[in-house]
């Protein structure tokens, strides 16, 4: 009740206060209006271009293949490392037998057999004479599946 009591003491609205409320109303709540998107040129590109991206996927993957290269020749590189170890041994195995013996090797080639650890190696000994007839050259060489894998030339002597 005491509201329209209120209500009818109000002066009626004239359309100039009308106005006034609204651009009252709208200074406290402005419109949402959806951003602009800036203008995209040269100078304001963003991100990367197709051109870009492939320049960068190409130095990787030449890289990674210069690593796979390298990773790959070191891997080799062990492996002959560790046949060249083995085929020493063989071949000093070999000799330390031959000066054990307390006989010359005759002059000729043989070839023997050396299990090491899990591969079997080939050593030939090409036994030559010497112009001192106290001593006697020995070539041998070591092979593993036919490829060489070490050489060593030695002079034994009469015990």
């Amino acid at each position: 009740m005491m509201y329209l009591h209120l209500l009818a003491w109000r002066k009626p609205a004239s359309p100039r206060s009308d106005t006034a409320q609204a651009l009252r109303v709208a200074r406290l709540y402005p419109p949402v209006r959806p951003k602009a998107q800036p203008r995209l040129g040269p100078a304001h590109a963003r991100g990367f271009t197709l051109i870009e991206v492939l320049v960068a996927l190409t130095i990787v993957a030449v890289s990674l293949m210069a690593g796979m290269k390298a990773s790959g020749a070191l891997t080799l590189h062990a492996q002959r490392q560790t046949d060249v170890l083995l085929g020493q041994m063989c071949v000093e195995n070999v000799l330390n037998q031959i000066r054990l013996s307390r006989q010359r090797p005759g002059v000729g080639q043989s070839s023997r057999e050396c299990q090491q650890g899990r591969q079997t190696y080939t050593v030939a000994l090409d036994v030559q004479p010497t112009p001192n007839p106290n001593f006697v050259r020995v070539d041998a060489v070591v092979q593993s599946e036919g490829e060489p894998v070490f050489r060593l030339t030695t002079i034994v002597g009469r015990n």
